[in-house]
């Protein structure tokens, strides 16, 4: 969605008439409830796109590169759930609570992380599980079979965002 009501609020240098643009974009963005924002995973900022970002050299790993980690990354997800006896589950997606818990278990720095950024930001339940799910997804893409700090890290990071918003509302 757009950070504000003209979707401009991220823009360098620009001044909403509305008043201070973390203002305007908090309003504009409270319209949309707490449980409904709980449920979305990954909160990214995407700034508009310049004329000089359209010179710059194409990133090293394309689209047919990312594709085939994805892929392998849902191959890892599909076969460790079917080791645990679980078939029908095919993405950590779809796995329940209970389940995540264990295969996305981190290690002791990841843990602590976790435990300390829940506080921070006031993860409900769904929260929490909706980062051992990204991270667990993270770590998947990585092709490693155990969640690391690093993995929480990142995973937190897109839900900082909305927290920062939720905050200045």
């Amino acid at each position: 969605m757009n950070p504000c009501r003209c979707g401009r609020a991220d823009e360098p240098g620009f001044a909403c008439r509305r008043g201070p643009n973390t203002r305007c974009a908090a309003d504009y963005q409270a319209r949309i409830s707490g449980p409904l924002i709980d449920r979305i995973d990954l909160h990214i900022e995407v700034p508009a796109v310049t004329a000089a970002d359209l010179i710059l050299p194409p990133p090293a790993e394309g689209s047919r590169e990312i594709a085939e980690r994805v892929a392998l990354a849902r191959d890892r997800q599909a076969a460790r759930y079917a080791a645990i006896g679980l078939p029908h589950i095919r993405s950590n997606a779809v796995v329940s609570g209970a389940v995540l818990e264990d295969v996305a278990r981190p290690d002791a720095s990841g843990m602590a992380l976790l435990r300390e950024a829940a506080d921070a930001m006031r993860l409900s339940a769904r929260g929490y599980h909706r980062v051992l799910r990204v991270a667990r997804t993270l770590a998947d893409l990585d092709g490693l079979d155990k969640v690391g700090r690093v993995h929480l890290a990142e995973a937190l990071s897109y839900r900082a965002l909305a927290d920062e918003i939720r905050r200045a509302a």
